[in-house]
C-alpha cells in the first residue's frame, strides 16, 4: 500500500485550487478533462446502460433511439463524474490514488471544472428529454443528484454505510436503458438494479480495504476505518453471499434461460471463492484481486445475460454460417 507523510498530504492540498507551474498544450488539456470524466467506471455504466437497452426488447432497439439514448446517459454519467471531482478535490489531495487527478493536480481550474460538469449535465438532460423521454431524463436526473451530491456531500462522510444506501445511484443505469427504450420499468428492468445494488458494497469494499489508511486519512468513515478489516471481510462475504442469489433471480423468473445459468453459476462460484479467501486470510493482494475480479463478473455476467437474450438470434446466424 502507498503511504503518504502528513507532509506531503499538505502539499497535495494546496494544490487543489492552484494552476499548472507552466501552461498546458490543448491536446493535455482535452486528456485532463477527459480524465475529469473517470472514463473507466463511466465505461462499465454505459455498458449496463445499454445492456437495459437490448435486454429490454426482444428485438434490436432503434439505432437513433439507442444512439441518442446512450449519448444521453454518458453525458449524465460524465456530469456526476466531474461533480464528484469537484466535490471530492480536498479529500483527493490527501489519498494517494487520487492524489494526481486534475483537480489536485492542479490541471483544471475549480470554477471551469464546475461549469464543465454543468453543461454536461444539462446537455444531457437536452438530448434525454427532447430525443428519448421524459421519464427516463427525470431517472438520469435522480441518479445524478444522488451519486453527485446526496452519496459525495452527505453520505459518504456521514455513514461507514454510504456505499450501501448511495449504491442505489450507481445501479440505475440498466433502468436508464431499459426506460430509454420502452418508455417506462418492469420487474425485469429491477432485478438488473437489484444485481448491481447488491454487486456494488462487495465490490468498493475489497478497495477500501487496502486502501483503507488513505481513507482515514482523509477522514472519510469507509466501513474498514470504522469497523476494522475483519468486519469489512465478512460483511463482504455475506454480500457477495447474497449476489449470488439474486444473480440467479433472472433465470427462477424466467427473464433468462440456461445459458444465463450455467454463466452465472460459474461466475457466482469464482466471486464466492475470492470472497472467502479473503475472508479466511487478509493480505493487500487478495483485496486487490477481489476488487479487480468485482468489475470483471459484472460485466461478464451481463455479457452472458445478453447472449442468452439472444440466443435463438445466434443460433439461427450459426446455422447459416455453418449451412
Amino acid at each position: 500500500m502507498v503511504d503518504a507523510s502528513p507532509k506531503m498530504a499538505d502539499a497535495g492540498a494546496e494544490t487543489v485550487n492552484a494552476a499548472p507551474a507552466t501552461p498546458l498544450r490543448p491536446a493535455e488539456v482535452a486528456r485532463q478533462y477527459y480524465e475529469l470524466t473517470k472514463p473507466r467506471v463511466v465505461a462499465l455504466i454505459m455498458f449496463t446502460a445499454v445492456a437495459g437497452m437490448f435486454l429490454s426488447l426482444p428485438g434490436m432497439p432503434p439505432l437513433p433511439l439507442l444512439l441518442f439514448a446512450t449519448l444521453g446517459i454518458g453525458m449524465a454519467a460524465a456530469s456526476g463524474a466531474a461533480m464528484n471531482h469537484l466535490l471530492d478535490a480536498d479529500a483527493d489531495s490527501v489519498m494517494a490514488r487520487t492524489r494526481l487527478r486534475p483537480l489536485p493536480a492542479g490541471a483544471i481550474n475549480p470554477r471551469r471544472a464546475f461549469a464543465f460538469s454543468v453543461l454536461l449535465g444539462a446537455l444531457s438532460m437536452a438530448v434525454l428529454f427532447t430525443l428519448v423521454n421524459a421519464l427516463t431524463a427525470l431517472l438520469a436526473f435522480l441518479s445524478l443528484i444522488g451519486y453527485a451530491l446526496v452519496y459525495t456531500v452527505y453520505l459518504k462522510h456521514a455513514t461507514p454505510q454510504n456505499i450501501v444506501i448511495g449504491g442505489a445511484a450507481g445501479a440505475a443505469p440498466p433502468l436508464l436503458g431499459w426506460c430509454a427504450m420502452t418508455g417506462g420499468l418492469t420487474a425485469d428492468a429491477l432485478l438488473l438494479f437489484l444485481i448491481i445494488f447488491c454487486w456494488t458494497p462487495p465490490h468498493f469494499w475489497a478497495l477500501a480495504l487496502y486502501r483503507s489508511e488513505e481513507y482515514s486519512r482523509a477522514g472519510i468513515p469507509m466501513l474498514p476505518v470504522t469497523h476494522g478489516a475483519r468486519h469489512t471481510r465478512l460483511q463482504i462475504l455475506l454480500y457477495t453471499v447474497l449476489l449470488s442469489a439474486v444473480a440467479l433471480m433472472p433465470f427462477a423468473t424466467r427473464f433468462a434461460g440456461w445459458v444465463y445459468l450455467a454463466g452465472a453459476l460459474l461466475l457466482n462460484g469464482v466471486f464466492l471463492l475470492h470472497a472467502w479467501r479473503l475472508y479466511r486470510r487478509y493480505s493487500d493482494r487478495r483485496a486487490h484481486r477481489a476488487f479487480v475480479y468485482s468489475i470483471q463478473y459484472l460485466a461478464m455476467l451481463f455479457t452472458v445475460m445478453l447472449v442468452d437474450h439472444y440466443r435463438a438470434a445466434l443460433d439461427s446466424l450459426l446455422a447459416r454460417l455453418l449451412g
